[in-house]
């Protein structure tokens, strides 16, 4: 990692069976001004997809670009600042757990 990079977010957050179960993954890095330089999100459930590792819906940065995963498919998404990819990747999380609950009923 560059000069002056430093890992500012290491979480995880297990997600109770009722309220969808499965890992919330957050990872952010900052350069010397605290501007997010590299993210990752994750949405890790392998009951939900048992591929790529359990990641039902992730968003990060890897390689350069800003991408988004969803249920093992990739796609380069735009970005309009870090705010709001981890607002949307928190929508996208919800609405998923819901359709899935709903699908259980």
């Amino acid at each position: 990692m560059a000069a002056g990079i430093r890992k500012a977010a290491d979480e995880r957050h297990y997600v109770s069976k009722a309220k969808g179960g499965g890992e919330l993954r957050r990872e952010i890095w900052v350069d010397g001004r605290g501007h997010v330089v590299r993210y990752n999100l994750a949405y890790i459930n392998p009951l939900m997809y048992p591929g790529d590792n359990g990641r039902v819906l992730g968003y990060d940065s890897a390689h350069g670009q800003h991408h988004r995963h969803l249920r093992g498919k990739i796609a380069a998404v735009s970005f309009d600042g870090f705010g709001a990819v981890e607002t949307r990747f928190t929508r996208e999380w919800r609405k998923l757990v819901k359709e899935a609950k709903d699908a259980e009923d």
